[in-house]
Formats: structure tokens, sequence, C-alpha cells
């Protein structure tokens, strides 16, 4: 009867979980919760692992793991207001802002974990990837069938945003999936300009004005200045010199 009712984790720790409750000398209803107790957190950890696969993380990165203290710029009670994950449940949009190698994808994808733990379908690509999908699948005649598919994730992270420029047709259909979430989905974005040089990157000023007017509307705003780790790291070892030394000796 507990196989008939998808019941495994009680199935599976049945006698197990009998002999707590007799220890324990339970009365039947503290004995039930205990049952349902194990049910639901064996649930909840098959969630979690299905929502980490669906998401399609690149790395594992935690909020725990994150070196605040190495980019002063942010603040961490930011970071942490935004990981209870409010801002996805009313579908808002978070952008991170940086030079390359400051952290931004270590905070999308660690945001993009927190929002899986409160049950939040999440996504995770990179513009690229996101543009090209959108160019294929318009060009074979399924952009409202790819445009629902990525209007579906609670929310999508969308990393890199603007490394490349974007040709005018992809800029439109960009703007398009933008507006399939506006107000019904979250969106994190990563990119490595400001939000004034974005008309270069769309290479539309309107489309650019478009694209910012939604995602600003309900938006938080991370702007991360420093160092890259990278280059931190090749510091420390000697394999490269300080600028701002360099700088003073020339």
């Amino acid at each position: 009867m507990l196989t008939r009712l998808k019941l495994t984790a009680i199935r599976d720790q049945l006698d197990t979980l009998l002999d707590q409750a007799a220890r324990a000398d339970m009365t039947l209803r503290e004995a039930l919760q205990l049952l349902c107790a194990a049910e639901v957190a064996h649930q909840n950890e098959r969630r979690i692992q299905m929502g980490m696969s669906i998401a399609k993380f690149p790395c594992v990165s935690t909020l725990e793991g994150f070196e605040f203290e190495a980019q002063p710029s942010i603040d961490p009670k930011q970071v942490r207001g935004l990981s209870t994950s409010r801002w996805v449940a009313n579908g808002d949009t978070v952008l991170l802002l940086g030079p390359p190698g400051v952290g931004k994808t270590h905070l999308a994808v660690a945001l993009g974990r927190e929002a899986i733990l409160r049950g939040y379908s999440t996504l995770f690509a990179s513009a690229t990837s996101i543009v090209t999908q959108l160019v294929w699948a318009h060009a074979e005649g399924r952009l409202e069938e790819k445009l629902t598919q990525l209007g579906k994730p609670k929310l999508l992270v969308i990393d890199e945003l603007s490394y490349l420029p974007l040709e005018a047709n992809a800029a439109h259909l960009f703007f398009q999936l933008v507006s399939r979430r506006y107000e019904r989905g979250a969106t994190l974005l990563t990119s490595n300009r400001s939000v004034a040089q974005w008309g270069g990157v769309f290479g539309d000023a309107v489309v650019a004005t478009a694209i910012l007017d939604r995602l600003l509307h309900h938006s938080h705003v991370i702007t991360i200045r420093g160092d890259s780790y990278r280059l931190k790291a090749r510091r420390k070892s000697g394999l490269v010199r300080d600028t701002t030394a360099l700088a003073a000796a020339t």
C-alpha cells in the first residue's frame, strides 16, 4: 500500500521508524507525525535534487562560499536579503554588473540555488545560448514554442549578457523574451557593462530602452567594483605585477 501511494520513504524506513516510535513510547498521533516527517523530508530532498539538475548550473556555488571581504563594494545585507527569494516570488529582476572575474556568476548560481531550496523552478543559461536558441527557433518557425519554454521557469538566470554585441534580429528576439517574462517570472542577469552602455550591446537604442524599461521596473541592481579573483591570485603568485605599482614605477 505504501508503494501504491508512492510513500517510498516510509516504506523503506518502516521498521526503523516504528522501532523509534516504540522506544520513545509515542502515541499513535506522534508516530504518524514521525512517519509523515520522514516522507516529507525525503520528497523535499528529491525535489531539490531534481531542481538542481534541471537548472543546469555550470558549477556548485553558494553564498557561504562567496568572499564578501574580497569585494567590499558589495553590501552583504543586500545579497542576504535577496537570498530569501522574495524577489523571485514577486517576479522582479536582479542585475549583477561588474568587470569579468569579480564573482557575478558565483552570486548568480548561489541565488539560483537559494530559489530552488525555496521551491522555485530555475533555469541557468548563458546569454549566448539563450540568443542562439531564440534565433534557431525563429528560423524553424518555433519561436512561440521556445518563448513559452523559457517563460515557464519562475527564475531565469542569464549569464554574461553584453560580452558580445547582438545583431538587430537577435536583439528584437531577446526583447520578446523579456516581454514574455515581464511581471510573470523573475530574471537574473549578469553583465560586464553598465546599463548605460546596453544601447551598443543591442545595436539599437530604442530596443535597449524597451528592454531596460521592463527589466528595471521592479529591479535590484548590484554593481561590483574591484579586481578579478583570478588576477588577485596571479598577483599573489608573482605571475602578474600589481597595476598600481607598475603605473607608479613608470
